[in-house]
């Protein structure tokens, strides 16, 4: 479910990065103004947009690391039941006496 949510955003924070860069290209490129300007103005917006995808990104990361973490504490859990159920098993089997039928004879 977590991945789910991790896609999710992913897929949310590529949709609008792509339409904000598509919306900034166009409207700088039919704006009037000089080439200069123009020129100017694309990067100081390639930087914000590199800002942006930065953050999003360390977002994200954050987002994977906790999910990292909490998945490793569900598996030591998990391992640790295991250990448990093998040891409880264990001692049930030692303690249980050997079961022979009473007709054979070992000491023959």
């Amino acid at each position: 479910m977590s991945d789910n949510k991790e896609s999710s955003f992913a897929d949310f924070l590529f949709t609008f990065l792509a339409g904000a860069a598509t919306g900034f290209i166009l409207g700088i490129l039919f704006a009037p103004a000089s080439g200069k300007e123009t020129r100017a103005k694309l990067k100081e917006q390639a930087e914000k947009g590199q800002e942006i995808a930065k953050q999003g990104y360390q977002r994200l990361a954050k987002e994977a690391e906790k999910g990292a973490r909490i998945a490793k504490a569900k598996a030591a859990e998990g391992v640790e039941a295991v250990k448990e159920f093998l040891e409880k098993k264990k001692g049930e089997f030692v303690r249980k006496e050997p079961e022979f039928p009473e007709d054979l004879d070992t000491e023959k």
